[in-house]
């Protein structure tokens, strides 16, 4: 298998009995597309467009279309960036932004983050890149490491997971695979300047969570 890049757009390729057949979709790859309320907006900004969405994930979306009329590419590139979003064409861009997502998923939208999770074997099957890769490319196009990155979005899930004010502090740093609270609050004093329970303490307007999709 192999894929062809075409006016800005992915198409998955496959060996047939006459030589390469495309599939019948087209895949988009979407910047700050970080949440299922993004995954909502996108499907419905598609759909107002008369295209046809076959699936669609943190950003990335398959359409049954296999080519669009530079007119639709403008009003999909339109729709997009109207709702703070944008097609990415660059395929270190693509990389980094996949690497992005695929952290949010793990920190935001999964129930654990086990102690022993592998940051750099997930990254890397996830990205079909070397770990050591991924990283040097990260630093140099977002001027933060990943492992940097990955505290920041941990730091951001504790800060909503404070607000909510659910679960305690130990509970906290164990749905995020932290050693011990000591080792949560460090981090979490050193990006913020405050420690969770003064966090709690303080008033929200004042120190409000970043949008995913800011954090860097």
């Amino acid at each position: 298998m192999r894929e062809l890049f075409r006016a800005g757009y992915w198409f998955r390729m496959r060996n047939g009995s006459s030589g390469f057949s495309i599939f019948t979709h087209m895949t988009i790859h979407v910047k700050n597309m970080v949440c299922n309320r993004c995954i909502t907006v996108v499907e419905q900004e598609l759909k107002s467009l008369g295209l046809h969405p076959e699936k669609i994930a943190l950003g990335e979306v398959e359409l049954k279309e296999t080519s669009l009329s530079e007119d639709q590419q403008k009003q999909l590139d339109a729709a997009l960036i109207k709702n703070g979003f944008e097609r990415i064409d660059d395929r270190k861009a693509r990389i980094i932004e996949h690497v992005k997502n695929t952290i949010i998923q793990k920190i935001h939208h999964t129930d654990r983050v086990s102690r022993k999770f592998n940051w750099s074997k997930v990254l890397a099957d996830e990205a079909h890149y070397e770990y050591n890769y991924l990283s040097n490319l990260f630093s140099s196009m977002e001027g933060i490491t990943l492992e940097q990155y990955i505290i920041r979005q941990k730091i951001e899930r504790v800060k909503e997971l404070l607000f909510y004010d659910e679960l305690t502090l130990s509970e906290i740093a164990d749905k995020l695979g932290y050693s011990s609270v000591a080792h949560l609050s460090a981090q979490f004093k050193k990006l913020t300047g405050l420690t969770p329970s003064e966090l709690k303490k303080s008033r929200a307007i004042e120190h409000p969570r970043k949008p995913l999709d800011a954090v860097s």
